[in-house]
């Protein structure tokens, strides 16, 4: 029965929630175990704590399996894009972009053409993921082949990915942060202009600099010269290879659903490589499978084209189950609300406000693993509260997408810091944090206008906003 539960303390929260950091953090540094295996035991380690509250095992399973319902999508997600990814390196669709993008982009404005392309396919289709799994992993590729770090590059491609995903009226998350505190899409969009266009100018402008002095005399031409000489020989580059990538921005653009899109991305790419790479049946469905492998002495290539499939994926799947798993644990049993709620009972001002609104957003998206957990939970808490300092829901829209859209793909565990790493090819989204300018930024914008109350508009304000001053 729910009348025999019991409200966690604020002191029992807290040290439910330092055990499973500690648990996460000590296995995965000190022991080097996988932070799958962690998460898992952490979840495990924290069921009979929970039912101390009065909840039954039936109830703590029924919480756990609810949480990571959601993740059956996004996971689908991940392991159709790993298909993807080997399919099109198969077909010569990632070699073609690579050895065009090569031989196109200067190396000295490489980054801040990255961040303007990505930015663009992310706007035009209104997905990360989709711009991360195209564009992303050919500027990737481009990048490693004129010397530019990766962590520089994943850096501009993740900033680029999500400034269009977080401003495209086709976009997921744009369209739930506007729905969970109530407020209209346009209205909501128009007033994320006010923190996300000064912090994407000073992003740019920062990748600029960084370009001028890190690409000039970085370009190691015999290694630019031995990778373009491997792609043209061992594929047939072109147009044709460029169909699929044309095929997935048409269904994504008119809005097609984003797993039958990507599928079929990733079939088009198949059929190129089995009518113009000559690759067999047998061999299309194995690195749909295993991911695309090539033999090779030039370490540039096995780093570029040994890649993708949907094995590559399973790890993934599994850590996004389990972390939201455990979020959805520490929320139904009121761990998580219990920590939220006892500093939004201090907020005396509306600097305070967007601060604890951010702090809280932050804490949901590390705990729930996602930005649809991180909205509902943090719109839910704050809601009443900036309807009593009198402010129009779409400054709390705003705060959720400057911090959680942002902050998503630089957080390890979550579901866009796990996809962000795979198909960029990186370690974990550790490696491009030093260069995750737009998410550094962004939050700082927010946090002073809420302080100054500039761009924080009121119950009793109507009309359109006027962006000539930051436009």
């Amino acid at each position: 029965m729910d009348s025999d539960r019991k409200k966690p303390t604020l002191v029992y929260s807290i040290s439910i929630l330092t055990m499973v950091i500690a648990i996460i953090a000590i296995g995965t540094l000190a022991f080097g175990a996988t932070i799958q295996l962690m998460m898992f035991l952490a979840l495990l380690a924290i069921i009979p704590f929970v039912m101390r509250l009065g909840f039954t095992y039936k109830q703590v399973e029924k919480s756990v399996f609810s949480a990571m319902l959601p993740a059956l999508q996004p996971s689908i997600i991940l392991l159709t894009v790993g298909i993807l990814i080997g399919s099109w390196i198969s077909s010569g669709t990632v070699p073609t972009l690579i050895y065009y993008g090569i031989q196109s982009i200067s190396p000295q404005f490489f980054l801040v053409t990255t961040l303007l392309f990505c930015s663009l396919v992310s706007l035009a289709t209104g997905s990360s993921w989709a711009t991360l799994g195209t564009a992303g992993i050919a500027m990737i590729g481009v990048g490693h082949s004129l010397g530019i770090p990766v962590a520089m590059t994943a850096g501009a491609i993740v900033a680029g990915s999500y400034f269009g995903d977080k401003l495209s009226p086709l976009s997921d998350t744009t369209n739930l942060a506007a729905a969970v505190v109530g407020t209209d899409l346009i209205t909501h969009i128009k007033h994320m202009l006010w923190t996300t266009v000064p912090a994407y100018a000073i992003t740019a402008i920062i990748f600029t600099i960084i370009g001028l002095n890190y690409g000039g005399g970085t370009v190691n031409s015999g290694e630019v010269n031995e990778l373009t000489s491997y792609l043209a020989n061992n594929f047939n580059l072109g147009i044709i290879p460029l169909l699929p990538v044309v095929i997935l921005f048409v269904l994504l653009i008119t809005k097609k659903p984003a797993i039958t899109s990507i599928f079929i991305g990733a079939l088009a790419g198949a059929v190129v490589a089995v009518v113009y790479q000559g690759v067999t049946i047998n061999e299309v469905f194995s690195i749909f499978y295993d991911g695309y492998y090539v033999e090779s002495t030039i370490e540039s290539v096995n780093t570029l084209l040994q890649r993708g499939g949907f094995l590559s994926m399973l790890p993934l799947v599994a850590l996004f189950l389990f972390a939201l798993g455990l979020g959805g644990l520490l929320h139904k049993s009121g761990i998580l609300e219990s920590i939220i709620l006892s500093v939004t009972a201090r907020i005396k001002s509306r600097g305070m406000l967007v601060f604890v609104s951010m702090i809280a957003s932050y804490i949901s998206l590390g705990i729930g693993g996602s930005f649809s957990f991180a909205a509902v939970m943090t719109s839910t808490i704050m809601k009443p509260l900036y309807e009593r300092f009198n402010l129009n829901p779409e400054n709390l829209s705003r705060v959720l997408e400057d911090t959680a859209t942002q902050s998503a793909p630089i957080i390890p565990w979550t579901a866009s810091g796990l996809f962000t790493a795979a198909t960029l090819g990186v370690s974990s989204s550790l490696v491009y944090l030093p260069f995750s300018f737009l998410a550094m930024l962004t939050p700082i914008v927010t946090l002073f206008y809420g302080i100054t109350g500039i761009a924080m508009k009121e119950m009793d304000e109507t009309g359109d906003e006027d962006f000539s001053e930051v436009v």
